[in-house]
């Protein structure tokens, strides 16, 4: 029977990251063919304050955190996968941040609420405009994913994502952690970033068509101001899934792994080699709970 563990990844730059329940690591096939790890003991900052632990604020958190290490592990690997410079610094990665934050504000709120007054006209009821808006929220989403996933260098991101996923997959089901066994399993995962992302669209619309029509900005500021809530119900929506064996849950969470198969490949068995290398790395001795 399979087990269900604590254990969550991501791609980076010819390597896999892998979190367990107290460390991170970072496996990166240097251009030698040997692998560099890098692993760093796990410090939450809801340990500190168990209060963020609660649900709601553990997806808020989880996902700064997320981001934090996700940049780190991203840095380290263009280094060791032999990209010139440094690591980023803590104020690097802060600023990378704030970028990043920006661009998906622009991207996923001003650009469709922006547009979505051209059919204001058209439309008067304003549940049924900020449906509009998060269908054109929705169908930006659906272009970048797509925009990227064509791109030479990011495609052999997915490969290493895919492996990520099937190595997962294997541990989850209780087989030694070879690429024999890996091999066969599937590159999607219902616990999946990109699934995550789709969630989040869909909580958005859902949440946002209940805030009526106000002025431009004040409907801009309001989207803003309720990310966190949007991020924080998204997690505990993928964390029940994640859990359930409950076959409409499942048939729910479809299209988020219909959506992976942008952003996964069938990855190589050198890559596989790494994603294990990783995931060895952080593995409890014990199973634990899943996320």
């Amino acid at each position: 029977m399979a087990t269900k563990v604590n254990i969550g990844g991501q791609a980076v730059i010819e390597g896999v990251m892998m979190r367990g329940p107290g460390h991170i690591a970072t496996a990166v096939r240097e251009p030698s063919g040997s692998i560099n790890v890098r692993k760093e003991k796990l410090a939450s900052i809801s340990e500190r304050y168990p209060i963020l632990k609660k649900p709601m604020l553990r997806g808020v958190v989880a996902l700064g955190e997320s981001l934090i290490h996700g940049l780190k592990a991203l840095s380290f690997s263009a280094q060791a996968a032999g990209d010139e410079g440094e690591e980023l610094s803590d104020r690097e990665i802060a600023m990378t941040m704030l970028f990043s934050l920006g661009l998906a504000i622009v991207l996923f709120v001003i650009i469709p609420t922006y547009a979505a007054k051209y059919i204001h006209s058209a439309i008067t009821d304003s549940r049924l405009l900020n449906l509009a808006e998060g269908g054109l929220r929705m169908a930006i989403f659906f272009v970048y994913i797509y925009g990227i996933s064509r791109m030479k260098d990011i495609q052999r991101v997915f490969e290493y994502h895919g492996a990520e996923h099937k190595t997962i997959h294997a541990y989850e089901a209780g087989l030694p952690l070879n690429v024999e066994n890996i091999r066969p399993f599937s590159t999607l995962h219902p616990r999946c970033g990109t699934a995550f992302l789709l969630v989040v669209m869909v909580v958005s619309i859902i949440m946002f068509a209940f805030l009526g029509w106000p002025d431009l900005w004040l409907r801009i500021l309001s989207r803003i101001a309720l990310m966190p809530v949007v991020a924080g119900v998204s997690y505990e929506i993928i964390r029940f899934a994640g859990r359930s064996d409950n076959a409409l849950v499942k048939l729910a969470m479809l299209p988020g792994l219909w959506l992976q198969k942008l952003t996964t490949r069938e990855p190589s068995d050198d890559q596989i080699e790494v994603a294990i290398r990783a995931l060895e790395e952080v593995r409890p001795e014990q199973p634990a709970a899943s996320i």
